[in-house]
């Protein structure tokens, strides 16, 4: 029954399914719903594909859904499209999933005096959690992400010639379809579809890391993508890979014990910032040189024990030291919007790093306890065979 009070979500309501008539059902106890769909092209920028439904398509389906009381199409474009429909409709609230919200959207909803609302994601009425990524590819044919935990630029040769060291990347499950650009190896992903375009296979997988390396660096490339981006997409698990002055790694190490796997999923969480602008030149400005990368190394190698340790304080400080160690070198990994998120999180985390290569992204938190506004990963296993 309504309220009198408005509601707004958004999203992008592809193949519509029952996790989102859940959302619509638990937003609407709020008030009466209103839905801003992402365009074609905003979806196919943010998520480098293009949907399955069209935008007409969406909006249909969507406005028939009894618990909407109306929906239409955002006018802008990238993460924050719906702007000017928020500051049009004036809504009471607006209702976001763990994976929707933002600190720019916290940002936005503060200045205009809208209450921010984050949900979990709860099935309704004993369904399976649904999601679009699973439905539009079905099970065992999505590909995997990855986030870098430490040591991550050592992959370049620029900077192991330095100071060898060992880089940690850790293989993620696809739960939800991250956005481009955001630090979550979109790239090598999307060339990885071009060579297994629904799933990977079981066997070798450090050889089929080799293979989607070279398929992605193909000779004559002006600028050669690290390796770990492969590494962490095409082996399960955690690992840690060893570089001195070359592209690929010398050694690798890899852990699949199921409490240390746990111990992450645990103290491991994701906030979503923006896209990286384009245009943005993270070698523009560098200070690469012994003392640095050293610092980079060494953070490496005492996260990597405080992980096999389950000591969440020492792998708090290691993991802190290798993204003060990497924005040391690169500074246009930081800018002042980046830095006032991070300040907003400092007293709900124990330690931050950007995903990738910075400028915007996921920004990864460790703590004790899930902070608000952030989601959780799921650490792909062996046994998966994704």
């Amino acid at each position: 029954m309504s309220n009198n009070k408005k509601v707004f979500v958004s999203g992008c309501y592809d193949m519509l399914h029952s996790g989102h008539v859940a959302f619509f059902k638990e937003a609407s106890q709020f008030g009466d719903v209103y839905v801003g769909l992402g365009s074609d092209k905003t979806v196919a920028d943010l998520k480098g594909r293009h949907t399955i439904n069209s935008e007409q398509e969406r909006l249909y389906m969507v406005k028939s859904i009894k618990y909407v009381t109306d929906a239409f199409v955002n006018s802008g474009s990238g993460i924050m499209d719906f702007k000017n429909e928020l500051e049009e409709l004036q809504p009471d609230y607006f209702v976001v999933n763990e994976d929707g919200y933002s600190p720019t959207k916290k940002e936005l909803c503060n200045s205009m005096g809208i209450e921010l609302k984050v949900l979990e994601r709860i099935p309704d009425a004993g369904l399976p959690a649904r999601s679009t990524t699973s439905m539009r590819t079905g099970d065992n044919c999505t590909l995997p992400y990855r986030i870098d935990l430490a040591g991550t630029w050592i992959d370049q040769p620029y900077v192991s010639k330095y100071h060898p060291g060992w880089a940690i990347t850790l293989s993620l499950e696809p739960v939800i379809e991250y956005n481009e650009r955001c630090g979550m190896s979109t790239s090598t992903r999307n060339a990885a579809k071009k060579i297994w375009p629904y799933y990977l296979p079981l066997e070798k997988p450090q050889k089929l890391a080799e293979i989607l390396f070279k398929f992605e660096n193909t000779p004559g490339s002006t600028l050669i993508s690290g390796a770990q981006d492969a590494i962490g997409i095409c082996i399960p698990g955690l690992v840690r890979h060893y570089y001195d002055n070359a592209y690929w790694p010398k050694q690798f190490e890899s852990v699949h014990d199921e409490n240390i796997l746990d111990w992450l999923e645990d103290h491991l969480f994701m906030v979503l910032l923006w896209p990286r602008p384009a245009g943005t030149d993270l070698l523009k400005e560098t200070y690469i040189n012994p003392e640095n990368v050293k610092a980079l190394a060494d953070a490496a190698d005492g996260a990597w024990q405080a992980i096999l340790n389950k000591d969440l304080s020492e792998f708090s400080r290691y993991f802190k030291r290798s993204f003060e160690a990497q924005t040391t070198m690169f500074p246009a990994m930081l800018n002042q919007e980046i830095e006032k998120v991070i300040d907003s999180y400092k007293d709900q985390a124990l330690a931050w790093k950007l995903a990738g290569a910075g400028g915007g992204g996921y920004m990864i938190l460790v703590d004790d306890q899930q902070p608000k506004g952030s989601m959780k990963i799921k650490i792909r296993r062996r046994e998966t065979g994704l």
